[in-house]
């Protein structure tokens, strides 16, 4: 049987006697975009800096398109939470800095025709002069995001790329990304808070129990189909019922995995492994099987809200 283009393999990470977590399996395909949730300190942030090759797990390898990965690489694209531009550097010149290191014998025109091909891409064409401190925290973030995609990396890594904007600059520069991977089709592994976020963008989101000792317990299928519209994905037949099983893994169940597994109960510490979604129903939520009347007793969005805001308080 083939491994998964990206393969998280028994990963571990544990400070002195504190295990932040542990058998961490996690198989990623080529081209996939997959979330990760689970509330803070449970190592999400972790997990993504072993991927990056920025930390080194205490147990278990990441081996990806048949290498284990060892240390930083141009084939592994970051794009954390708080912009990491160069201040010195013109926008153009942010992005084309990583084209030129990935590319090193393309001339200065192939470089800057590759750089502003993607910062068109994220609609900053007339601010290719502009400093950083020129920009807004919005701007920041799509140059950050460009330049990411136009080193085109094998696996793009994303920080909650998206937390320190205002809502209305999240969802335009959501819509960005997901186009730019539409056209790309790269592999994208993406650590996100919000939940609505998660099904927008993922194919697939992993949940992960609360830490210290936290695994990854669940990876739920988002089967709405592609191209996915903000305005419409509500109107999905399966959109409550998928954002429902979040939401409850979220509020409850990620805590009673937690506390089963550290009350030594073998049976909790079997659920708390990364599952295939396709032998458990109620993982693998498919919209296309399910009829109006699979909806009743649903929260109605109002509802929603509330829980939604409970969520964002815990996490």
């Amino acid at each position: 049987m083939n491994k998964p283009f990206v393969s998280l393999e028994k990963l571990k990470k544990q400070y002195g006697d504190v295990v932040v977590f542990d058998d961490v399996n996690i198989g990623i395909e080529k081209g996939e975009f997959v979330c990760i949730i689970g509330h803070s300190g449970c190592g999400k942030s972790t997990i993504l800096n072993v991927l990056a090759g920025l930390d080194e797990p205490s147990d278990g390898a990441v081996i990806m398109d048949g290498a284990e990965v060892a240390g930083p690489s141009l084939d592994r694209g970051v794009v954390f939470q708080h912009y990491s531009l160069l201040p010195w550097l013109t926008t153009l010149q942010n992005v084309s800095f990583g084209v030129r290191a990935r590319n090193p014998g393309w001339s200065k025109h192939q470089i800057d025709e590759h750089s502003k091909h993607y910062l068109d891409m994220v609609g900053l064409t007339a601010a290719l002069n502009k400093k950083p401190s020129e920009l807004s925290g919005g701007m920041r973030q799509r140059v950050s995001i460009a330049r990411a995609f136009a080193t085109s990396p094998k696996l793009l890594l994303l920080d909650e790329p998206f937390g320190a904007l205002d809502a209305l600059t999240r969802g335009v520069i959501q819509d960005e990304l997901i186009k730019i991977w539409g056209e790309t089709q790269q592999t994208v592994f993406m650590i996100t808070h919000d939940v609505d976020e998660a099904i927008f963008l993922a194919d697939r989101v992993l949940l992960m129990t609360n830490g210290p000792d936290a695994r990854v317990a669940e990876s739920v299928k988002i089967n709405i189909p592609r191209p996915r519209n903000r305005a419409n994905i509500i109107e999905d037949s399966g959109y409550y019922q998928i954002r429902n099983h979040l939401v409850n893994f979220l509020v409850s169940r990620s805590g009673e995995l937690s506390a089963s597994a550290a009350a030594g109960s073998q049976a909790a510490r079997q659920t708390t492994v990364d599952v295939d979604p396709t032998q458990i129903d109620c993982i693998q939520i498919d919209p296309a099987q399910m009829t109006t009347d699979s909806l009743a007793g649903q929260e109605p969005p109002a509802a929603e809200s509330a829980i939604d805001s409970t969520v964002k308080a815990v996490v």
